[in-house]
């Protein structure tokens, strides 16, 4: 069985960090997603998802150094679901992403710029060209060409 995440969004907020009773760091933060579609009438819309990322230890460390409000991040991690009761005595859901690793695709001062190494949040339709586009992994390199069907 299969529980895995990728998401690339940019953070909502800077990383909330806290430090455990028994010396484990961990990080949340909130990550918009963006989708764009056609509606009935042939108009773009969009559509924003939030998504709660929690990280611990190094990956803590790394996200309070490194992350900041507005930052384009990868995370790759896992959906966990939680349930806790409120200080109003209701019994709420929650669902997280555990990242077990994020990169930030920001352009660094100096370094080689990242355009046209990710996707844009342009819809497909709408960019030029049918050239591949390429997603960062922990793996490699995928290539995905567009119009091409996912492997599952």
């Amino acid at each position: 069985m299969i529980n895995k995440v990728t998401l690339i969004g940019n953070l909502g907020g800077d990383p909330e960090v806290r430090h455990l009773e028994n010396g484990a760091m961990v990080a949340r933060f909130s990550l918009a997603t963006n989708e764009s579609y056609k509606d009935k009438d042939g108009n773009w819309q969009n559509l924003t998802e939030w998504h709660n990322v929690v990280v611990w230890r190094e990956l803590a460390e790394r996200a309070e150094k490194q992350l900041k409000k507005g930052t384009m991040v990868y995370v790759e991690g896992k959906i966990s679901y939680r349930k806790y009761t409120g200080q109003d005595g209701q019994e709420r859901n929650l669902t997280d992403i555990v990242a077990n690793t994020f990169r930030t695709l920001e352009r660094k001062e100096g370094g080689a710029s990242t355009e046209n190494r990710f996707p844009s949040a342009e819809p497909a339709g709408m960019r030029a060209g049918n050239s591949p586009v390429t997603m960062p992994s922990t793996e490699g390199t995928v290539t995905v060409a567009e119009g091409d069907d996912l492997p599952f």
